[in-house]
């Protein structure tokens, strides 16, 4: 395995002897093998730990160990422990998404402050397959098929040559310990569940399944940078860049199809998502004007451009992303979610700070931010839609309670005016089966 190691850095050029490498060991096999096969590098090289406090003693035991086993390596030991599930609630992701994030952000914080010139991880080739079965239950891209990149900026995956059984071989013949994560086992998480059950009902079907499949993930890699080179030539076509403006040129953009694909690639770098870029897409064929807002820039409609212009640091929105298993929010505002099951003996709670939603109805991850000016909603038992300024107004709301305000947003449809009315669309009906619950704490 060494010499498919060595094989492989040199032909997806990931380092050479020269750099000084981070190694993100969280004591599983992966990481424990990719560190002994580092060792036998002639880089200098130090490892990095995360405790995510998920786990309760097992978490400890696991960074005790990777001390150790720096320790006899005689290599510098970095160790950070993060409160995980508190990170989750108040910014609106799950828990895997916020292991990922605290992880990767400190990975880069210990790279540029010790110098070091890559971070690297020990996604195998397994880890692929599974994120690329995982993005299929996902609204993606071929970026999400095309597979977990060998480089990415500073983050270098140099075993994505081996499979997981290549890896337990390789810890099993140079009888390295390692730690045991019996979450893993756990098939209520997405991940697992593919691994455990639908990867190998796949290859019950076909047993060169794997195989096949990461042959198809390169072809997809493959068709992503000619698409990529494509989607380059028509920025350099009908976008320019004026002065803090980013212009482009509609007229030209028309003669490009699929135009809304053409218009995603160009919009996202700017933050915009798929559902505000269809929004946009239709605006072309109306009036001059329209606004439209990502998180940090601001989109409008002019004749035959698209106007871009990077937000000011006030009027830049915070939006806080809700998946389906968070269970509550402490920032910025204090909500409790849950799913409840409905029936004829189900209690309607009315109460302004409880949303009870149609669960069916709704297209996650949600989006909790502030309210915009011109945006429009039905008030729960209105037949017509309303601006939110003028509900907010003939409710009576005080200034400060209005510029308070924040909307829970799906499919960038009001769902609830969050403390104050929920959007009829969203409204429990005899045909509603499960009933997303949101009280305000």
């Amino acid at each position: 395995m060494y010499s498919r190691f060595l094989e492989f850095i040199k032909r997806k050029n990931l380092f050479d002897s020269s750099h000084k490498l981070l190694l993100g060991v969280s004591g599983g096999a992966d990481s424990v093998a990719l560190t002994h096969l580092v060792n036998r590098l002639p880089n200098m090289f130090a490892v990095a730990h995360c405790n995510f406090n998920l786990r309760g003693a097992d978490s400890d035991n696991d960074e005790r160990f990777v001390k150790e086993l720096a320790g006899k390596l005689g290599v510098p030991c970095y160790l950070s422990s993060f409160p995980t599930r508190e990170y989750a609630a108040e910014n609106g992701v799950s828990i895997e998404m916020a292991a990922r994030e605290l992880r990767y952000n400190w990975f880069e914080k210990v790279r540029t402050e010790n110098d070091f010139d890559f971070i690297l991880v020990g996604h195998h080739l397994d880890d692929v397959l599974e994120t690329f079965m995982l993005n299929l239950t996902r609204s993606t891209g071929i970026r999400g098929l095309s597979g977990i990149k060998p480089k990415a900026g500073h983050i270098v995956r140099p075993l994505l040559f081996a499979t997981r059984a290549d890896v337990e071989a390789y810890v099993r013949e140079n009888n390295l310990d390692f730690c045991t994560d019996y979450t893993n086992a756990d098939t209520k998480f997405k991940r697992n569940a593919i691994r455990h059950k639908i990867l190998p009902e796949f290859e019950s079907l076909n047993p060169a399944f794997k195989k096949n499949l990461q042959q198809t993930i390169t072809y997809l890699w493959q068709t992503e940078q000619i698409y990529n080179e494509k989607v380059e030539a028509v920025r350099k076509e009908v976008e320019c860049t004026d002065g803090d403006w980013v212009r482009i040129d509609t007229l030209k953009l028309r003669n490009y199809e699929p135009l809304q694909a053409y218009l995603f690639e160009l919009l996202h770098p700017f933050g915009f998502n798929s559902v505000v870029v269809s929004e946009i897409k239709e605006s072309m064929n109306g009036v001059s004007g329209q606004q439209f807002f990502s998180a940090s820039h601001r989109l409008v409609t002019d004749r035959n451009e698209l106007i871009i212009t990077t937000l000011r640091e006030e009027e830049q929105q915070q939006y806080f992303y809700i998946s389906k298993d968070i269970k509550g929010l402490k920032e910025p505002v204090g909500l409790e979610l849950r799913v409840e099951t409905y029936d004829s003996e189900y209690r309607i709670e009315k109460n302004p700070a409880i949303a009870l939603i149609d669960y069916h109805k709704l297209n996650f991850p949600l989006v909790l931010r502030k309210w915009k000016q011109g945006e429009y909603f039905r008030p729960l038992g209105m037949k017509g839609f309303k601006k939110l300024s003028d509900f907010l107004i003939d409710e009576k709301y005080s200034i400060p309670e209005k510029e308070n305000t924040w909307v829970l947003m799906s499919d960038n449809k009001v769902v609830w005016v969050v403390g104050k009315r929920i959007d009829d669309r969203f409204k429990i009906t005899g045909a509603t089966r499960k009933v997303f619950r949101i009280e305000m704490l």
